[in-house]
C-alpha cells in the first residue's frame, strides 16, 4: 500500500502533514503532478512530473495505483476513478470519498460546473483553515492505522 498525492493544487500544508506522517510511519507517498515539485529527501518519498495536459496527472496516478492504496485529491472525478479501482480517496479538506456518497458529489460538481459555464458565478471553498487541516491529519492518522493493521 502507498499513498498518491493529485500534487499540482494539494497545498502545502497537506504535503507537509504527508511528509511528516510518512517519516513517522515509513508508508510509501508519491507526489504527481505536471510541474517540478521539492520533496524531502527521505527514501519512501519520492515525486513523478507528468506532461502538461487536461488529467494527465489524473491518469498517471490511475494508472500507477493498486487496490488499497490512498489517493489525497479535491478532484471528485478522480476520486470516482479511484474508488472503482480498489483504492480510497481522501479531500484535502479530511473528507474520505465514500462509494456512497462519490456519485452524488460528483452530480452536485458537473451541476456547478454548468451554473459557472451559464454565468452563474458562485463562491468557491473557503480557504483552508486549522480545523481542516486537523481533520485531514485524524483521517490521514485513522488510514495509516487500518494501513499498518
Amino acid at each position: 500500500m502507498q499513498i498518491w498525492v493529485d500534487a499540482d493544487a494539494c497545498p502545502v500544508v497537506i504535503k507537509q502533514i504527508l511528509f511528516r506522517a510518512s517519516k513517522r510511519t515509513g508508508m510509501p507517498v508519491t507526489l504527481v503532478a505536471n510541474q517540478p515539485l521539492q520533496v524531502p529527501r527521505q527514501p519512501q518519498i519520492q515525486a513523478v512530473q507528468v506532461a502538461s495536459g487536461f488529467d494527465v496527472a489524473d491518469n498517471e496516478i490511475v494508472r500507477r495505483m493498486t487496490a488499497g492504496d490512498l489517493v489525497i485529491t479535491a478532484d471528485i472525478p478522480l476520486a470516482a476513478e479511484v474508488i472503482d479501482n480498489g483504492g480510497q480517496a481522501l479531500s484535502p479538506r479530511g473528507e474520505m470519498y465514500s462509494p456512497d456518497d462519490i456519485a452524488a458529489k460528483r452530480t452536485m460538481r458537473d451541476f456547478m460546473d454548468t451554473l459557472r459555464a451559464s454565468g452563474i458565478h458562485g463562491t468557491g471553498p473557503s480557504a483552508l483553515g486549522e480545523k481542516e487541516r486537523q481533520a485531514f491529519a485524524n483521517a490521514l492518522d485513522r488510514w495509516l492505522a487500518k494501513a499498518r493493521g
